[in-house]
């Protein structure tokens, strides 16, 4: 039987325009759930449509301590709401949950950051830490996410900040190894760091020097953040290395740099810091390669984490000398007072003291969490570089 090329066309037009018809609705019906909707006096109201829920609660960091969630009261046309009193300028994250089991994230928001493996919207309240963790209308650096070989037929990927100007000059750079912690990857301080942002805002008004900024994967079991390699969809899980393999491929990566970047190849133009485990890899590779980093930065560092018989890590307290009898400019310790790893914070700061060795200590509130450690940055890099 013949077809009809005209029949086959109406008949796609009309499945399509169907198709429309239904996503229009849709739109149609959600145009009246606005969430988060940011207030003036710093509030924010969450709403949810949610006809068939018995009770939806909302969970975020934005909840006073000791709260790990709040009630979302219906208000009609089967639609959730809630508001916070006025909360600090910040950036905070959030999830809903659904009849007390199923956690899901908020339809109308379409900026949702992972930490680990986990999915969370977000929102920023603006002033203050929130502006300076916002894209703000200033000159704009670059990010790139580029493969080093880390040995022979070996490549892990990083992600590269170039400041403002790189690409159109030819001046060259001081760099920031900047490392993430257990179960991160070169994604982690993009996302949930803000770093871009916090660098761009800092060198446009001249808080901070302009600088290259090498976010590393420090998992060696893994060559990139999830989905970016030939190791396919891999879920994402609390892997790490400290088993002196990423400490050990460092100086590869500091030359693979130097190689490809116009950098200024000198201890007093290279800083390294980290969070937590990229905390213990910061003191780690310091030590171990005294004549590479003038600026060092322990973000709620794990510091007592070598396993026996790991050469890498023996020897600390020689190695410690031999690194402070030409010191660092800066040796910079932060952490929360509520960080499960304050305790070995106290104890290499006594360590560090009986040596008479220097170094600067900031110590916040809260404990292991996003939030310091984007403060930690904000402060941190100021300190580098300076003329």
């Amino acid at each position: 039987m013949a077809i009809n090329l005209r029949t086959l066309i109406v008949a796609a037009v009309a499945i399509m325009g169907c198709g429309m018809c239904h996503a229009q609705q849709n739109l149609w019906q959600y145009s009246q759930v606005v969430s988060p909707e940011l207030h003036d006096d710093g509030s924010v109201t969450f709403r949810l449509f949610a006809p068939e829920a018995e009770s939806v609660d909302v969970v975020g960091d934005f909840l006073a301590k000791g709260c790990s969630e709040v009630a979302m009261q219906p208000i009609g046309n089967g639609v959730w709401e809630y508001r916070t009193e006025p909360l600090p300028s910040e950036l905070y994250t959030y999830s809903f949950r659904i009849d007390d089991v199923r956690t899901i994230h908020d339809p109308s928001n379409v900026y949702v950051m992972r930490d680990v493996a986990t999915l969370m919207n977000y929102f920023i309240v603006p002033g203050e830490r929130g502006d300076l963790y916002s894209a703000q209308n200033v000159a704009h650096g670059t990010l790139s996410r580029v493969w080093c070989e880390v040995e022979r037929g070996k490549s892990r990927r990083m992600a590269v900040y170039t400041p403002a100007g790189y690409e159109d000059g030819r001046g060259r750079y001081p760099v920031l190894y900047l490392l993430h912690g257990m179960g991160g990857d070169e994604e982690a301080w993009i996302a949930t760091g803000r770093v871009v942002e916090i660098m761009d805002n800092l060198i446009a008004k001249g808080a901070a020097e302009p600088m290259i900024v090498v976010m590393t994967n420090g998992c060696t079991k893994h060559s990139s953040a999830p989905g970016f390699s030939h190791e396919g969809l891999w879920q994402p899980y609390m892997s790490g290395s400290m088993d002196g393999s990423f400490e050990a491929s460092f100086p590869a990566i500091v030359k693979w740099v130097d190689k490809h970047y116009r950098t200024v190849a000198r201890k007093s133009s290279r800083a390294i810091a980290g969070l937590s485990m990229g905390g213990f890899h910061s003191m780690q590779i310091a030590k171990e390669y005294p004549a590479m980093f003038d600026y060092v930065g322990l973000f709620s560092a794990a510091i007592f984490r070598g396993d026996d018989g790991v050469a890498m890590y023996d020897n600390l307290e020689a190695k410690l000398e031999r690194q402070f009898a030409h010191p660092p400019k800066l040796y910079w310790i932060a952490i929360g007072s509520e960080d499960f790893l304050l305790e070995e914070s106290v104890r290499y700061r006594e360590l560090l003291d009986s040596c008479n060795y220097q170094y600067a200590y900031f110590e916040s509130g809260d404990g292991h969490i996003w939030r310091n450690w984007r403060i930690y940055l904000s402060m941190f890099v100021p300190q580098l570089f300076k003329k």
